[in-house]
């Protein structure tokens, strides 16, 4: 019986061993992909959701801040690891519900015109309060 859990604990121990180095080797080889795709003028993602396109990056020594301009004439800095992947032009197109060579004519909705305007003129504003001081 205690051969048993012995030979159980062995297994475990060299299933989780082999587990983390290919682990390891894969996550190696997706940095190194993802380094060899991180060039100037690469659309990229970063961790924090904001999109934009490399300026400098340096694969070599990822403590130097990667440039990044998220606006036209709009710079960051960030750290390399900051980067979640690089966007492919496929992931870039966004589709529109709407074909743009379809002529149809979407039916606008119709204004209920009982609900207040959304911006009232003073006169309104002091129409309105005189009749909910009347009201009192």
């Amino acid at each position: 019986m205690e051969f048993l859990l012995f030979g159980l604990l062995a297994v475990l121990l060299v299933f989780m061993i082999f587990n983390t180095r290919k682990r390891t080797k894969q996550m190696k080889a997706e940095q190194e992909e993802k380094a060899t795709k991180t060039v100037p003028g690469a659309k990229v993602l970063l961790q924090g959701g904001i999109y934009g396109t490399i300026v400098s990056y340096d694969p070599e020594d990822l403590d130097t801040p990667a440039l990044v301009e998220i606006a036209p004439g709009t710079i960051i800095d960030v750290h390399s690891q900051a980067i979640l992947r690089v966007v492919e032009p496929k992931d870039a197109v966004v589709e529109s519900p709407v074909d743009a060579t379809d002529e149809t004519v979407l039916d606008e909705p119709e204004l209920d015109e009982s609900v207040a305007p959304a911006v009232e003129t003073p006169e309104e504003t002091r129409a309105r309060l005189e009749r909910d001081a009347d009201d009192k």
